[in-house]
């Protein structure tokens, strides 16, 4: 009954938004907001139930200033959307340049720590992740990926591992994790055979997972547990076939984790990791993150078309570092030329020490702010989720 009253409550709030003038219904604040959402949101005030939170790995400034150039500025990609910005510090516990496990770790349980090492402290110590504890509570949890599982900003959710590169203890540690959704690549980890004759798909068949090869043969799930083996490492990259794997993805892991989360009358998390961003900035290609930033612009989209419909979802999108030292300097020092093109300069092939953009959308959006530590983005969150 309490739900019919609240659903009751958000529709009459969105007619009689949508009745309103134009002009009362411009929003003031910063942010082209959805005034549907806006109405719902009255109803549903301030609470925070649903988690989506998407990680493109080694994505800088500079990579969104990218993808907002070719695009042009009269076609604003879905960042241009958010309500509200924030930097995180990306620097590990022992080194000033971090790698993904130590920043996975640090957006993922609010610890830092040390280079390679994954969802345990500098001395060992393990420690619960936000999605370990969105488990315990009883929410529906996902991950969608676009790189093996057991990677490392995946894996910093639910693994504990002193050293990043242990993948079958880390797929094992997927296997027992709880999670309910997982799409992406590293069916090789999950295919071998075990001391016993084993394999960890025979484990997560035997605890309810639908174990599948191909996203369509997902279309016909619309909840429980399911496990998305595409690749038997790595999936393609964007520019290379992969096609748009990412953002229907996306958008049925969401379709998968709504309905869990309604059944058990919880919220839900999900990751999401634009994890190729990283790989082609390592080859500092331009043409490669271009189709990269694209692709993870489009899973965006898909998000923030839920948060839309779905009053009580923030969306967080950020980054672990960034890769390459990537700047966008003009064509030609010749200022008085009316357009002197934009170049595509690296400063390296490897992972920098800049900051890294924090862009917010949906309830709680405004809850988030200023210059933070990347494990205090994780701590903020999880506060706002009321996660113990």
């Amino acid at each position: 009954m309490d739900d019919w009253k609240r659903c009751l409550g958000v529709f009459a709030a969105a007619v009689l938004l949508l009745a309103m003038p134009a002009d009362a219904r411009r929003v003031k604040r910063g942010g082209a907001k959805n005034p549907v959402r806006q109405a719902a949101c009255v109803a549903e005030c301030d609470t925070v139930r649903n988690l989506i939170y998407m990680i493109g790995d080694g994505m800088g400034l500079a990579h969104v200033t990218m993808l907002q150039i070719a695009e042009g500025y009269d076609n604003p990609v879905s960042f241009m959307r958010a309500e509200n910005v924030a930097l995180i510090k990306s620097y590990s516990r022992n080194n000033r340049v971090t790698d993904s496990a130590a920043a996975g770790t640090a957006l993922a349980t609010g610890h830092k720590t040390n280079n390679s090492m994954l969802g345990v402290l500098p001395d060992s110590t393990a420690v619960e992740s936000m999605m370990a504890k969105a488990v315990r509570r009883g929410m529906a949890t996902g991950l969608v990926v676009t790189c093996y599982l057991p990677h490392a900003t995946p894996g910093a959710f639910y693994a504990h591992q002193v050293y990043r590169r242990t993948l079958e203890p880390i797929a094992e540690q997927l296997v027992e994790s709880g999670v309910d959704v997982a799409f992406g690549g590293g069916k090789r980890y999950f295919t071998a055979r075990r001391a016993d004759g084993t394999t960890l798909v025979d484990r997560l068949r035997t605890k309810g997972y639908r174990v599948i090869d191909t996203l369509a043969a997902a279309d016909t799930i619309t909840s429980g547990k399911v496990v998305g083996l595409f690749a038997s490492k790595h999936m393609p990259y964007a520019h290379k076939g992969r096609g748009d794997y990412l953002p229907r993805a996306v958008g049925k892991a969401l379709e998968i984790l709504s309905n869990d989360a309604a059944e058990r009358d919880e919220g839900f998390m999900l990751v999401v990791e634009g994890s190729m961003i990283d790989y082609v900035s390592h080859r500092n290609d331009s043409e490669g993150i271009l189709a990269e930033m694209r692709d993870f612009d489009r899973a965006v989209r898909v998000a923030m078309e839920y948060v839309d419909a779905h009053p009580g979802t923030l969306l967080v999108v950020t980054a672990d570092h960034e890769t390459g030292g990537l700047t966008l300097p003009s064509g030609n020092a010749d200022f008085t030329k009316s357009e002197s093109g934009v170049l595509y300069k690296y400063g390296s092939k490897s992972h920098t020490a800049v900051m890294v953009p924090v862009y917010l959308y949906g309830t709680g959006a405004e809850r988030i702010n200023g210059v933070m530590e990347n494990s205090d983005l994780a701590n903020r969150l999880m506060e706002i989720l009321e996660l113990e």
